[in-house]
């Protein structure tokens, strides 16, 4: 057998490249900065791997532009044939979700390795058939679990593993931003976001998110009781003209963990910003509390811990933000697309560890499936242990997992 040589270059085909989060995070701030850096760095810490991108999209004009701004030799609008290009040997995709499924298909077909963004189906039984096609197809896999690589969830993993909390009780997240309707101002989200028959809502947009939160930091999800609201009702896309909002765009969420943990978290891109940062979650334990956010973490330990008294006829003069002590960074951390990205590559260069595959997202869409069944139903729905094989129920579990509807399905069932 021959000995396995390292590539100098390794081709990546970025499908998607033009859109929000594809050009942001994953062209300019991850592979423009791994090229700028002389590329990724290897486990003997010596040898570096060049990328080269090309990028596909639908407008050759928008290609043309992206390419030359940032110095890129290769672009296409044909999928097929840089598909069929031995030099890419990495599909990436960023497409709208209801596109995703069929490019995946086909770079699996085509012997890729695959990155993609989440949710990678529309259904979870269209999820987990691609973890299981390009498992048999022996297709190394991965799916974005950034949040993960945040510096403030970085640092509340380290307090985790530290048994800062001691028996951890409880986890309430707050999530969202006002998303502006597009009338008077134009919205910071595309508008397919507010439609579930393109794939939109914001159960299946941050349920992903959650489930790889909650069970790589505190456990598997068990359980979800979850209602999805649509409290925007019209809104006004990027061409001017005005639409319905057939999409949820705020969910209220109890998640049971194994071990007893209960998290409760709220999403909304109908709110208003009253916190340190559009994201934060307070974790209580026996021993301690920590709030973190994307990069701030702040904790309070049980022998810090004020004494309040409640007493609803006076004015509380208690500064209770002053109690809580901001957790060192201790190192410094690099964008964590970038950083998840380097890991990936390292996996499919040097078989590294990835945990974060197409079953990790599988699990993740029939958490945001089952959370539209709970809203639907209007009550708590158990989830079962996700295999390759299939969907295992729990002990005791109330019922059967059922075949997906789509989005729009689900939530016209529950108006």
């Amino acid at each position: 057998m021959a000995e396995q040589t390292t590539p100098q270059t390794i081709g990546i085909i970025m499908n998607g490249a033009t859109g929000r989060m594809g050009y942001r995070q994953h062209l300019v701030r991850s592979i423009l900065a791994i090229r700028e850096q002389g590329g990724v760095l290897l486990a003997d810490g010596i040898t570096r791997v060049q990328v080269e991108p090309i990028l596909v999209g639908r407008n050759e004009k928008t290609l043309a532009e992206l390419a030359a701004r940032h110095g890129i030799e290769h672009y296409t609008t044909d999928l097929d044939e840089a598909l069929a290009d031995d030099r890419w040997q990495i599909y990436a995709d960023f497409l709208v979700t209801k596109a995703r499924a069929a490019a995946i298909r086909k770079a699996i077909a085509a012997g890729k390795a695959i990155y993609t963004e989440k949710p990678t189906a529309e259904s979870f039984e269209e999820a987990l058939e691609l973890a299981r096609l390009a498992d048999d197809a022996g297709i190394k896999n991965g799916v974005v679990h950034d949040k993960l690589y945040l510096p403030g969830l970085q640092k509340l993993k380290r307090l985790i593993d530290s048994g800062f909390f001691g028996r951890i009780l409880s986890v309430r997240g707050e999530f969202g931003y006002w998303v502006f309707e597009g009338d008077w101002q134009p919205a910071q989200r595309p508008s397919w976001n507010y439609r579930a028959e393109d794939g939109g809502g914001i159960i299946v947009d941050m349920f992903p998110h959650w489930n790889y939160v909650l069970e790589n930091l505190f456990g598997r999800v068990e359980s979800v009781y979850a209602k999805a609201v649509t409290e925007i009702p019209e809104r006004v896309d990027e061409r001017g003209e005005r639409y319905p909002a057939t999409a949820d765009d705020a969910a209220y969420a109890i998640f049971e963990l194994e071990g007893g943990v209960t998290a409760q978290l709220n999403s909304s891109w109908t709110t208003r910003v009253n916190r340190d940062e559009l994201v934060e979650f307070q974790v209580d334990g026996t021993h301690g509390s920590a709030v973190v956010g994307l990069f701030g973490c702040k904790i309070q330990p049980r022998n810090a811990t004020p004494k309040p008294v409640w007493n609803p006829d006076l004015a509380d003069a208690h500064d209770y933000a002053a109690d809580w002590i901001e957790s060192p960074g201790n190192r410094e951390f690099e964008n964590g697309f970038k950083t998840q990205w380097e890991e990936f590559l390292r996996h499919v260069i040097e078989d590294a560890p990835n945990p974060f595959d197409f079953l990790a997202g599988a699990r993740g869409v029939l958490l945001a499936e089952q959370g539209l069944r709970s809203n639907r139903e209007g009550r708590r729905i158990d989830l079962p242990v996700v295999t390759l094989e299939g969907a295992v129920e729990q002990a005791g579990a109330d019922a059967p997992v059922e075949p997906a509807t789509s989005p729009a399905a689900e939530l016209a069932g529950a108006r």
